[in-house]
C-alpha cells in the first residue's frame, strides 16, 4: 500500500511505495535531500515529520536520539511511511545543480581492465543511456541480493550509453572482491542513479582545481572531460588544474591520458605526485603528497579558484588545511567522500571543515 509524502518548503507531493524510504522516494522524484552514509548512522539526512506516522527503521540511537524522535525528527534514509506524511527538510538551492531523478539501469559488462595492481576499470553498456552530471555516482547492485555499493562515474556525461567505474579492491570487502575476482565481461548487472551533489560550479566562471588520490580520480576525470568538452564547443577557456597522487608509478593510472590532454589543451595542467616511489626509478615528477604538490605548484596561493577534492579522508583533510593556509576558504572548497557504515559509526569528520 502506497502513501503520499509532501515535502516542505517545496510543497511537492509524491507517492511512496510500501517499504520505500523517504530518501529513495525523494531522489527518484528528482528532489535532492541532504544525505551521506545511507546507513542511518551519520544523521546528515535528518528531517522533521510535521504530520503523519513513520517507522524509524534501523536509525541508530546515536544519530537520532530518543528525544529527537519524540520531537518528530527522523532519518530519511531509514524512515518508511505508515500513513500519509508531511516532512520539513532543509533543501539548498544551487543554480549549477541538475536535479535528475534516480532511475534503475540494467546493463552488460563490456570491458574490464586492470588500471593498477589494486584498481580495476569496469565499463558497463547500459540498455538505455543515463543522463547525469559530471561528478555524480551510481549504486551498483550486488549479484546475491545483499544490497548495493556506491561508485563514482569516471566517464564524461557526453558518453552516457556506457559508464566507466574505477573500483579499488578493499581487502575483505564483499563488493570489491566480487568485482575483482568474479565479475566478467558479458555479465548482466543493474545499477541505480545518478546520485550525488558533487559537481563543478560553472556559473562561478573561475579556474577549477582538482585534487585527487587513488581511485578518487573517478569524479575529477568525469568533471575535467566535461569541462574540456565545453571548451571545445565554445565554452569559457578557464584554467583547469589536476593534482593527482598515488604511492608509486604502478598505482598512478590514466597518466598517459592526462599527459596527452595537457598537451592538447593549453588551459589544462596536469601535476602527478608520487609519495613512495623508489629513489632510483627515474621518476622526474613531483615526489610527495597531493597537498604538498599543490602548494608547490601554486606557491601557496590558491585565491580566485574553486577546488574539488576527492580521495581518502586523510588526503582530503590535509588538502583542506593546505588550501586554507593558501587563502582559499570553505565557500570555494567542495569534497566527495563516500562514508561507509564503519566510517559513519566512527563519525569521521574533519574539525576544519563543517560540510564533511
Amino acid at each position: 500500500m502506497s502513501h503520499s509524502l509532501t515535502i516542505e518548503p517545496l510543497g511537492q507531493t509524491l507517492e511512496v511505495e510500501e517499504g520505500q524510504t523517504i530518501l529513495d522516494a525523494a531522489l527518484r522524484a528528482g528532489i535532492y535531500l541532504p544525505h551521506a552514509c545511507c546507513h542511518g548512522l551519520c544523521a546528515t539526512c535528518k528531517v522533521s515529520v510535521t504530520d503523519g506516522e513513520i517507522d524509524h527503521g534501523e536509525a541508530s540511537n546515536f544519530a537520532l536520539m530518543d528525544y529527537e524522535r519524540e520531537e518528530g525528527l527522523c532519518l530519511a534514509c531509514c524512515a518508511t511511511l505508515q500513513s500519509d506524511v508531511v516532512i520539513e527538510a532543509e533543501i539548498e538551492a544551487d543554480d549549477d545543480a541538475r536535479n535528475l531523478p534516480v532511475r534503475d539501469f540494467p546493463g552488460t559488462v563490456s570491458r574490464i581492465e586492470a588500471l593498477t595492481p589494486t584498481i580495476k576499470g569496469v565499463w558497463i553498456t547500459l540498455d538505455k543511456p543515463m543522463d547525469f552530471q559530471a561528478g555524480q555516482y551510481i549504486n551498483l547492485a550486488l549479484p546475491d541480493g545483499t544490497g548495493s555499493r556506491a561508485f563514482s562515474l569516471a566517464n564524461a556525461p557526453q558518453q552516457a550509453g556506457e559508464v566507466e567505474l574505477n573500483i579499488r579492491h578493499v581487502p575483505g570487502g564483499h563488493a570489491t572482491t566480487w568485482v575483482h575476482q568474479q565479475m566478467k565481461v558479458g555479465d548482466r548487472v543493474k545499477l541505480a542513479g545518478p546520485y550525488g551533489r558533487f559537481f563543478v560550479r560553472k556559473s562561478a566562471n573561475v579556474p577549477s582545481l582538482f585534487l585527487a588520490g587513488g581511485s578518487g580520480l573517478s569524479s575529477p576525470k568525469s568533471m575535467i572531460l566535461d569541462l574540456l568538452a565545453d571548451q571545445a564547443n565554445g565554452g569559457a577557456s578557464l584554467p583547469i588544474t589536476l593534482v593527482y597522487g598515488a604511492r608509486n608509478r604502478a598505482e598512478l593510472y590514466d597518466h598517459d591520458l592526462f599527459t596527452a590532454l595537457a598537451a592538447q589543451h593549453p588551459h589544462f595542467t596536469y601535476v602527478p605526485a608520487l609519495s613512495d616511489e623508489p629513489a632510483d626509478s627515474g621518476w622526474t615528477g613531483f615526489r610527495g603528497f597531493v597537498h604538498d604538490a599543490a602548494k608547490a605548484h601554486f606557491d601557496n596561493d590558491f585565491r580566485g579558484r574553486k577546488a574539488y577534492l576527492c580521495g581518502p579522508p586523510i588526503m582530503i583533510d590535509a588538502c583542506i588545511t593546505t588550501l586554507m593556509q593558501g587563502r582559499l576558504f570553505e565557500r570555494d572548497i567542495y569534497t566527495e567522500k563516500f562514508i561507509s557504515a564503519a566510517d559513519a559509526a566512527q563519525q569521521m569528520r574533519s574539525p576544519l571543515f563543517k560540510r564533511i
